[in-house]
């Protein structure tokens, strides 16, 4: 249950069951709560005030006695009343402690047990007393006071009546129907409350959708906008190996661009991703006239692994437009997948210019590291080193093993 929610208050729709009809509007308030308990009081101390003057003019016409009758129905409506709401009145005062829920349960079970003792000996009081108004009247008039002698096979059915009457009007008449409408209170807020949390995780499914929608927006016009300025450049320097280049730029963006922006990565595979990377290593090779190399790696088994689109392919364009191109000559690009401490481990590494100023901060790896964020949180990381053992940079990805790209 929301421990948060007053028991004053009605319950909300999701929660509440019945409770629409004049006699069971006590219902639409907590159980065990003061206006549940008022308003269920009202309605049983009603039927019983019936019952009761029906029962008081039987004895008064029996004895003949309006005073004696009076009486009757007076201390039938007392024990009755007693007996209908001793249990739910204790179980009420437990529950308005507040407690936590698991004491409270069990507290408001006593309770309702304790009522019912209680009863009992209410139940034995008015009896007794209703017995001793009547005996002379009912003597006088000739009836029997005393029950018959009976069989034991006739008094062991008399005790087996006798006790399911019991249950009948301890049980449920007082407060063993209450305490099963107070559990299922519970599970209905249980379950108000698993929905209420789903909802909220869907919203934030919603808006983490969202926000990757927007980063990869970004992302994929910072790509094309730097491989198109790099062929315009080449248009002025070499137009022939400039045409090369544009023919594999539209190939390459009719084999990738369905792939960048398909369902919005939910399905990407770090397969695809070492493709479009190779891909655009292979176009990038054309234009730099071959003195650029490269190698892409990854086992089979890996390549079928999730993996968030376009993050890849930002760190070759990075590791090219930072590493690569200002650097004169031969250079090399490796693109690596591998399997440590448990994680997938992705990392592009170049022998070109190395590590400037400013180059962790871009638009690209900055998109790169909130992309992560918000897909994994703290589980994932992205790290730009120099390379180990020559010049140029290594920039890796790390993602939880197996998760969702």
């Amino acid at each position: 249950m929301d421990r948060d929610y007053s028991l004053r208050q009605k319950l909300p729709a999701e929660v509440l069951v019945g409770g629409n009809a004049v006699w069971s509007r006590y219902r639409q308030y907590p159980v065990f709560g003061r206006q549940w308990l008022l308003g269920r009081s009202v309605l049983f101390c009603s039927v019983i005030a019936l019952v009761a003057a029906f029962i008081g003019a039987g004895v008064g016409v029996a004895v003949q006695d309006p005073a004696i009758a009076v009486k009757v129905a007076a201390t039938q409506f007392v024990a009755f009343s007693l007996m209908a709401t001793l249990g739910p009145a204790l179980a009420t005062a437990v529950r308005h402690r507040r407690w936590r829920l698991s004491l409270e349960r069990k507290a408001v079970v006593v309770a309702v047990l304790m009522g019912m003792v209680l009863s009992y000996f209410v139940d034995q009081l008015a009896s007794s007393y209703v017995e001793q108004l009547t005996k002379p009247g009912f003597a006088a008039a000739g009836l029997q006071t005393r029950p018959p002698d009976l069989s034991p096979w006739a008094r062991a059915i008399g005790l087996a009546i006798n006790i399911a009457v019991l249950i009948v009007i301890y049980g449920l008449f007082g407060g063993g129907l209450a305490l099963r409408a107070y559990f299922s209170e519970h599970r209905r807020w249980d379950a108000h409350r698993h929905d209420r949390e789903l909802s909220a995780l869907e919203h934030r499914v919603h808006e983490a959708d969202l926000r990757l929608g927007v980063l990869q927006a970004q992302v994929e016009p910072h790509f094309l906008f730097n491989t198109l300025a790099s062929v315009r450049a080449l248009v002025r320097q070499d137009p022939a190996q400039a045409e090369n280049t544009l023919d594999a730029l539209v190939a390459f963006l009719r084999a990738t661009i369905p792939k960048l922006r398909d369902d919005r990565g939910l399905h990407a595979t770090l397969g695809q991703q070492l493709d479009i990377a190779a891909s655009y290593l292979a176009l990038m090779q054309v234009r730099m006239g071959g003195r650029l190399t490269y190698a892409v790696q990854a086992d089979d088994a890996l390549r079928v692994l999730p993996f968030p689109p376009s993050l890849l392919i930002t760190l070759v364009e990075n590791a090219i437009k930072h590493g690569i191109e200002p650097h004169p000559g031969p250079v090399h690009i490796e693109v690596a997948a591998v399997v440590e401490g448990g994680k997938l481990c992705v990392r592009v590494t170049d022998d070109g210019a190395g590590l400037q100023p400013g180059l962790s901060t871009g638009v690209g790896l900055a998109n790169v590291r909130e992309q992560l964020a918000a897909r994994y949180g703290a589980q994932a990381d992205f790290a730009l080193s120099p390379r180990a053992g020559g010049r140029g940079v290594c920039a890796g990805i790390r993602v939880p093993l197996g998760s969702p790209a």
